[in-house]
């Protein structure tokens, strides 16, 4: 596991702030792969490492078991989730049915602003794929998103995106590493979508983004395929 800087080395934290500060690195050890999944979060560790106490920790467990990200049991506490190929299809066929309608909602509320933040997003999001960098790629992926959806006003659903979002980063990063053409692909829809979007086609931007996250979905399913599957046997005649 690689060694994170610790939250000792940050500027001291408000007591409000502490459980946010400790979700927020816990989230990004998980995604980045640095905690494995079926990986157990040791809470006295973690609490020396971090120099808090367990309420803090408690609570950030907690709020990444709401988001998927860990798994709580009654003796092993807080374990990072391995997902199987069935919740991969389940949380992209969520997003795929949620996120069209955002984007409908959103195209007609955007302003030059929102215009002005996505495209930054994107260059920087350009630039990270550049120079290979997983985890700046993800988050600013996920942002790019929430960037459009936000203009919406329908802040459940943006919550719930939000969630789903932060369950299938890691997996989006592996589409993204080992499909190939998947990073090409990713930038020319990314800036398609924001075309339509500045052209007020709604309708348009809602397909699109459909379409993008299905092809996610089917990619990682054709990754988790056996690469060497054992033939079945051939019915009788």
């Amino acid at each position: 596991m690689v060694a994170p800087q610790s939250l000792r080395s940050q500027r001291p934290l408000l007591r409000q702030t502490v459980t946010g500060a400790t979700v927020a690195e816990l989230r990004r050890r998980i995604l980045s792969g640095a905690v494995a999944a079926g990986e157990a979060l040791r809470q006295d560790a973690l609490a020396r490492e971090f120099g808090i106490s367990r309420i803090p920790l408690r609570e950030a467990f907690h709020q990444l078991a709401a988001e998927g990200l860990v798994t709580l049991h009654p003796h092993r506490g807080a374990v990072v989730t391995e997902l199987s190929a069935a919740d991969i299809a389940e949380l992209f066929d969520l997003r795929s049915m949620l996120e069209p309608d955002l984007i409908r909602r959103a195209v007609p509320r955007l302003t030059a602003t929102d215009f002005e933040r996505a495209e930054t997003i994107l260059a920087d999001y350009a630039a990270a794929i550049g120079r290979g960098d997983l985890e700046a790629y993800g988050e600013l992926n996920r942002e790019y998103h929430l960037s459009l959806y936000r203009a919406s006003g329908r802040g459940q659903t943006l919550e719930l995106v939000r969630v789903l979002l932060a369950n299938t980063d890691r997996y989006t990063r592996v589409q993204l590493s080992m499909s190939e053409g998947a990073t090409a692909r990713a930038k020319r829809e990314h800036a398609a979508l924001l075309d339509l979007c500045r052209a007020g086609d709604a309708e348009g931007a809602a397909r699109l983004t459909h379409q993008h996250v299905m092809a996610v979905r089917e990619d990682l399913l054709h990754l988790l395929e056996p690469a060497d599957p054992t033939p079945a046997q051939a019915p009788a005649a």
